[in-house]
C-alpha cells in the first residue's frame, strides 16, 4: 500500500508500506563464462572468511598470488560447458523458482530472488523489496542441510546491509528443512519418477552431496550429520530394497582433509568392483548448477566410465518441477504464518 498523501506532514514524499517479500538465495554464479568473469566470482567467494577459515593475512597471498591466476581459465572451461542461451543454469532455475512461487502466493506476497555470491546481490534485493513497501521479509537460503559456509553467510550478508538501513524491515529466516517430510517426500517423488524413466536398472544410486572440510565437523557444524540424516530418510522413502544407496560427499579444494568418501574416489571404487550401472542423484542442492551439470554428469561419467561402468545417469535436482516447487511453497508459507 501506499501512504495518501492527506496523512503525511506538508513536502513529505510519499511511502510505500505494508506489504511482504520473499528473498530466495542461491550460492552464486559468475556473469559469464569467460575467464575475467569467473576470476570475479572466485575472488569474492573464496574470500569470504565462512568459506576459507584461513586467517587473510595467510590466505589472501595465496589466493591472489596462485589460486586467481590459475583456476579462473579452468573453471571458465567447465562453465562453458553447462551455459545455456537463459545463461547460467543456476541463476536461470533460481529465476524461475521464484516466478512460480510468486504465481503460488498470489499479490499478498512479493518474490525476489537473489546470489551470495555474484549477482543480483542480496543487499541491492533486500533494499528493492524495501522500497517496494516490504517491511515484513523472508530470507529463504536454498540450503535444505545447515552449513555456517552456506546459510550463515547468507544471513551475515543481509546483517550487512541491515546495518547500513535507517528504516529496517523485519527478518525471518528459513530454518535448515534437511529432515523435513516436505522435503524427503518431494526428493522420494521426483527422484523416483526419473529412476523410473531410465532406460536401465541402476544397481546402485549415488546420493553426493557437497564436501565440507573435516574441520567444520570437528568444530561443531551440524552439516554432515543434516547430510547424513538426510540420506538415510531418502533412502527409506524410496522403498527399493534392491537399489544399493552410497552417500558421498563431492568439490573438494585444497589440500585439508575433507568429509568422506569422495564422490569421484567411489565412482571409480564401484566400477573397478563390478558394478555396472549406477545413477547420481545430488539431494542437497536445490537447483542444477556447475556442480551437478559439469562435475557429476560429465565428469562423474567419465570417472566411471573409465573404471568399467557401462551404464550412467545422474538425476535432475528438484529446480522448478512440481514436487519441488510444492514443497517450497508449503515451507515458506509455513514461515510467514502470523504475517499473511
Amino acid at each position: 500500500m501506499t501512504l495518501q498523501p492527506q496523512s503525511l506532514p506538508p513536502a513529505h514524499p510519499p511511502v510505500r508500506t505494508g506489504r511482504i517479500g520473499v528473498l530466495l538465495v542461491n550460492l552464486g554464479t559468475p556473469d559469464a563464462p569467460d575467464t575475467p568473469s569467473v576470476r570475479r566470482y572466485l575472488a569474492e567467494f573464496l574470500s569470504d572468511r565462512r568459506v576459507v577459515e584461513i586467517p587473510p593475512i595467510a590466505w589472501q597471498p595465496i589466493l591472489r598470488g596462485v589460486i586467481l591466476t590459475t583456476r579462473p581459465k579452468k573453471s571458465a572451461h567447465a562453465y562453458q560447458q553447462v551455459w545455456t542461451e537463459a545463461g547460467s543454469p543456476l541463476a536461470a532455475i533460481t529465476a524461475d523458482q521464484a516466478s512460480r512461487l510468486q504465481q503460488a502466493l498470489g499479490d499478498a506476497v512479493q518474490v525476489a530472488w537473489a546470489m551470495r555470491y555474484g549477482r543480483p546481490a542480496i543487499a541491492a534485493e533486500l533494499q528493492r523489496l524495501h522500497d517496494a513497501g516490504c517491511e515484513r521479509i523472508l530470507l529463504a537460503p536454498m540450503y535444505p542441510q545447515y552449513c555456517a559456509a552456506t546459510t550463515a553467510t547468507v544471513v551475515d550478508k543481509a546483517a550487512d546491509k541491515l546495518r547500513t538501513m535507517r528504516w529496517q524491515p523485519a527478518l525471518r529466516t528459513l530454518p535448515p528443512y534437511h529432515d523435513d517430510p516436505l522435503y524427503i517426500d518431494a526428493l522420494a517423488q521426483d527422484l523416483g519418477r526419473q529412476l523410473d524413466a531410465l532406460e536401465f536398472v541402476p544397481e546402485v544410486l549415488l546420493l553426493s552431496f557437497h564436501g565440507m572440510p573435516q574441520r567444520t565437523l570437528e568444530l561443531g557444524d551440524p552439516y554432515h550429520c543434516h547430510c547424513r540424516k538426510t540420506a538415510r530418510l531418502l533412502e527409506a522413502a524410496l522403498a527399493r530394497p534392491a537399489l544399493r544407496c552410497v552417500t558421498t560427499f563431492q568439490s573438494r579444494f585444497g589440500r585439508a582433509k575433507w568429509l568422506e568418501p569422495a564422490t569421484d574416489n567411489v565412482l571409480a571404487a564401484e566400477g573397478k568392483a563390478g558394478t555396472r550401472r549406477l545413477a547420481i542423484a545430488a539431494p542437497g542442492f536445490a537447483a542444477d548448477c556447475l556442480e551437478t551439470l559439469e562435475e557429476l554428469a560429465i565428469r562423474g561419467r567419465e570417472q566411471f566410465m573409465a573404471a568399467g561402468g557401462e551404464q550412467f545417469h545422474a538425476l535432475d535436482c528438484l529446480n522448478a518441477g512440481s514436487p519441488g516447487m510444492a514443497m517450497l511453497e508449503a515451507l515458506v508459507r509455513r514461515e510467514l504464518s502470523g504475517w499473511l
